[in-house]
């Protein structure tokens, strides 16, 4: 039955349809007599006038009459009672609309309560969800916030401020974190439902981190790289899973597509171990036949394997490891381009050829005839040395294993400098998260299944 004083469903078609019906009347008389068609700002203004009309649509159908629940409990244990109908106005996908909503009060505590803000999710917002979803979007994926407001008044017609692109995708993003937050606690007091499916040939866990500028006062008391120079950076860390199923006609890994879920923050070792031991749960890791996990040479790295991955193959990256020795060779040979480069050639092979032990022999030997570099080779010589049977890669690429972690530089490239290491950009470590959390999730392909969870 139709609420008395409102329009029905049947009468705001008709507003619509006469709404734009009379600007095409307008259109065509304007062409008539110019005798042409600017076909975009007939687009623009058929587009505005269907938001108009339809806002004006939405407003009628977020007007309640007076409720016929006049008390309801509050969460302090006492009753709240109806009062009056407020209004708020809410910016939606169609454009400005207004809502007229019954306010209760608790007497006991003075604590009001809207309770058609929480069951249409514009609670403390003056934001549809629906324009809350494009405003994470822009502020997540367009280059500054600044442009993303842009974007939002070009392609939907809205105008939004940059810092209500800024706070909007921010609390997404927080949201988002927030809620992997709760899937960590449960994975660590063993919560999670076990991850039934298929068994998975090969699932890899890879790890890696880039520096993400900050504000000053998030550095405070931090060493920058050079010595006695202040950071102006903190290490977001990055983790990826995916799954490998068959190899190329060369014998190369081929990872499985669309199999690829990130994760990602600024956070300390122990909490990113955590974050990477669930998601790797919730991918099916005690279902995989073959466990991999794939970093540099960070003993962090190592020490979050040990402890969340054991048993799993350990492969350093070979990419990293040879910039070990590319830039050995250079210290080496500063000046003398073609003895580097042969020097390069020897000691790479060894490392390719997972002959460690005569690569770290080389090197301790070079020592004493470079004493002004003995510190630095020595370094270098235990690097190979502790790593030797994670450089193994012969064996690796025969088990049909990936030996380098291009998954992870390439997210790393994509989910924070392309967004988050722009000139001039400065984070809060809270902002920075949640705008990590928020890329990771759509580039994870997990954005429909977080709206869904919010819808329900």
């Amino acid at each position: 039955m139709d609420t008395p004083g409102k329009k029905t469903a049947a009468a705001i078609h008709q507003e619509i349809a006469r709404e734009v019906d009379s600007l095409l009347q307008r259109i065509f008389a304007e062409r008539r007599r110019k005798g042409g068609l600017d076909l975009e700002a007939v687009e623009m203004a058929i587009r505005a006038a269907m938001h108009q009309a339809g806002a004006a649509g939405l407003t009628q159908l977020l007007a309640e009459e007076p409720p016929p629940q006049r008390h309801l409990p509050c969460p302090c244990g006492g009753t709240a009672n109806y009062q009056e109908l407020r209004s708020k106005p809410v910016l939606t996908a169609v454009g400005p609309a207004r809502m007229l909503r019954p306010y209760y009060l608790c007497s006991h505590c003075h604590e009001g309560q809207f309770p058609t803000d929480q069951a249409l999710d514009v609670e403390r917002t003056e934001f549809s969800p629906g324009v809350r979803r494009m405003l994470a979007v822009v502020g997540s994926e367009c280059s500054s916030f600044r442009l993303g407001a842009e974007q939002m008044l070009l392609l939907a017609g809205l105008e939004v401020t940059a810092k209500a692109v800024e706070r909007v995708a921010e609390a997404i993003g927080a949201d988002i974190a927030a809620r992997e937050q709760a899937e960590i606690q449960k994975a660590m007091q063993l919560e999670l439902p076990v991850a039934a499916g298929p068994a998975i040939p090969t699932l890899y866990v890879e790890l890696d981190g880039t520096g993400v500028p900050v504000v000053p006062k998030e550095t405070e008391g931090r060493e920058g790289r050079q010595e006695g120079k202040p950071a102006h950076t903190r290490e977001g860390k990055m983790g990826c899973v995916f799954s490998q199923t068959v190899v190329d006609e060369e014998g190369y890994a081929v990872r499985d597509p669309a199999s690829t879920t990130y994760l990602g923050a600024i956070q300390t070792a122990g909490e990113f171990g955590r974050a990477l031991y669930t998601e790797a749960y919730r991918r099916g890791w005690s279902r995989a036949t073959h466990r991999v996990v794939l970093a540099d040479g960070q003993q962090y790295n190592w020490n979050i394997a040990q402890e969340h991955f054991p048993g799993a193959v350990q492969i350093v990256d070979l990419y990293h490891a040879r910039e070990h020795v590319w830039k050995l060779g250079a210290k080496l040979y500063p000046s003398d381009q073609a003895a580097k480069l042969r020097w390069i050639k020897a000691h790479q092979q060894w490392l390719d050829d997972g002959q460690i032990e005569n690569l770290v022999a080389s090197l301790r030997s070079i020592g004493p005839q470079k004493p002004e570099l003995g510190d630095h080779i020595q370094t270098e010589a235990n690097y190979f040395e502790g790593n030797a049977e994670r450089m193994r890669y012969p064996l690796f690429r025969s088990r049909g294993f990936f030996v380098g972690t291009g998954v992870m530089e390439a997210a790393c490239k994509t989910i924070i400098g392309g967004r988050l290491k722009r000139s001039g950009m400065f984070w809060t470590v809270r902002g920075a998260n949640s705008i990590i959390a928020l890329r990771c999730c759509r580039l994870s392909g997990k954005f429909e299944d977080y709206w869904e969870a919010r819808r329900a």
